[in-house]
């Protein structure tokens, strides 16, 4: 056995240090080519030949709540997810809550060859599929040689 104890409980210190350090570096846009640790939503970002694609991860939202906008080069995802309410005893002590309530932003840096004018959404089942055209100058072609 330890005899090493701890007056308070070290994990809710070390998670009161973490939102204090989210909530520092939160506000900067996020570049496509980064991944913020506990950013909402979560997305993946890929492209094809024609289009970027980006799938937003927001589960428990009514697609009513959601915010697509494109300006200046940023994609911005803004919304809000309600807290699940539950009967829950006061004398309950919390030791991890994960599942994020409230409103949010998120943002996103598109390359330059994306095409604000060409930009479908859709919300199924949780996920928010965004699908941005390139620019017809952006894409490879071929050059004939006389």
């Amino acid at each position: 056995m330890s005899d090493l104890y701890f007056t308070s409980d070290l994990f809710s210190q070390f998670d009161r240090l973490h939102q204090q350090m989210a909530t520092l570096f939160s506000g900067h846009p996020s570049s496509i080519r980064t991944d913020r640790l506990s950013a909402f939503p979560q997305i993946n970002v890929g492209t094809t030949d024609d289009t970027i694609e980006i799938v937003a991860f927001a589960p428990g939202i009514d697609k009513k709540q959601l915010e697509v906008s494109i300006d200046k080069g940023l994609l911005a995802i803004v919304g809000e997810r309600a807290a699940v309410t539950r009967e829950v005893d006061e004398a309950t002590r919390h030791y991890a809550r994960e599942r994020f309530s409230g409103q949010f932003r998120r943002l996103i840096e598109l390359p330059q060859h994306a095409d604000p004018d060409r930009v479908e959404a859709r919300y199924l089942n949780g996920c928010l599929s965004i699908s941005i055209g390139k620019r017809e100058s952006s894409k490879p072609r071929a050059i004939t040689v006389q």
